[in-house]
């Protein structure tokens, strides 16, 4: 058995896709709907063999008990995700308290553990190498993971079993519409366009010119083989091609492409998905917003080099406008 926390989130819910792709059908879901029910459309046709809500999961595992010898690796993905979260109580249980009581049960029993960090620790640092001098974390939500990650390394010295924490850049794909605002710009420009053929994005800022602003824009799907690939899952041909035989793995680790791309170049691909043969749309310049001076990340790329040479994970990512054609081919 497989247990993937958020399960019916944007990513936990691609993950339990891509698991049904290569075969894998015992998967545990965990999530709360108790906010935001329509998460489970994203479940839609996948296959899963049991349910269970955040706050029974956790008294489950306090109490242990679920049957531990079942499960062959836990895929932590839940978490408060929302950066304009400003209760920090609520945002270090779910976050910080949460991954931890989970992280040694995981030890406890030697399952390997993969889980959900952010790019977000990097705050307004122009370096994404994951060490300490570049984690400057400009909110409740990045600090409460930076804490776990910092929690994670003072332990990893004494660690056996694979423990691996995944620092996602800007993940964009399907099975995102319910995040509203926290969705990725990919969602909203996509909306903008059918909507009015219109695509808003900031004048320039930050040293970068209108629109030149650049992200690090990884597709789920990427994110959902590199969990697989940290956790022991899938086909031995799969695995074979990273070239690393090694069964346990441990470190938190860049998740991005390591190759940033502007906005415009994110509007220009949507623009040629949704042209069909009509206006292909265009881009309108606002002003940048006042409130989110000093608090904006006008440029993210992952330094993927520790998660090359330490994790051996080396497959090619999705180019973005593979990944948008994808994302977007039933739209």
């Amino acid at each position: 058995m497989i247990i993937v926390t958020g399960g019916a989130g944007f990513i936990g819910s691609n993950l339990i896709h891509e698991l049904n792709r290569i075969g894998e059908n015992e998967i545990f879901c965990v999530d709360n709907l108790s906010t935001n029910s329509a998460k489970f459309l994203n479940l839609q046709n996948a296959i899963f063999c049991d349910y269970m809500d955040k706050t029974e999961f956790r008294r489950a595992i306090g109490s242990n008990a679920l049957s531990a010898k079942r499960i062959r690796a836990i895929l932590h993905q839940g978490a408060c995700s929302n950066t304009l979260e400003d209760n920090g109580a609520y945002m270090m249980d779910n976050n910080f308290t949460y991954s931890k009581e989970l992280l040694h049960y995981a030890l406890q029993y030697h399952i390997p553990f993969v889980y959900a960090s952010t790019a977000a620790v990097y705050g307004l640092s122009k370096r994404f190498t994951p060490i300490p001098e570049n984690e400057r974390p400009l909110n409740i939500y990045g600090f409460s993971k930076l804490v776990f990650d910092n929690y994670v390394r003072r332990l990893l010295p004494t660690i056996e079993s694979t423990v691996v924490g995944l620092r996602y850049f800007n993940v964009y794909g399907p099975r995102e519409q319910h995040k509203g605002r926290m969705a990725s710009v990919m969602h909203h420009f996509s909306q903008q366009l059918k909507e009015n053929g219109v695509i808003r994005m900031f004048q320039g800022s930050g040293g970068y010119g209108d629109g030149e602003q650049r992200r690090d824009f990884v597709y789920v799907r990427d994110l959902c083989r590199m969990n697989l690939f940290f956790a022991g899952l899938g086909d031995d041909a799969f695995r074979s091609t990273m070239g690393r035989a090694q069964e346990t793995y441990q470190g938190v680790f860049n998740a991005g492409t390591g190759a940033s791309r502007s906005f415009n170049d994110v509007a220009k691909a949507l623009m040629q998905i949704h042209a069909k043969g009509k206006a292909k749309g265009k881009i309108e310049y606002i002003p940048f917003p006042n409130d989110l001076a000093g608090r904006y990340q006008h440029f993210t790329e992952a330094d993927t080099t520790m998660l090359q040479q330490q994790g051996g994970y080396t497959r090619p990512f999705t180019t973005l406008e593979d990944g948008i054609a994808e994302t977007f081919a039933t739209a």
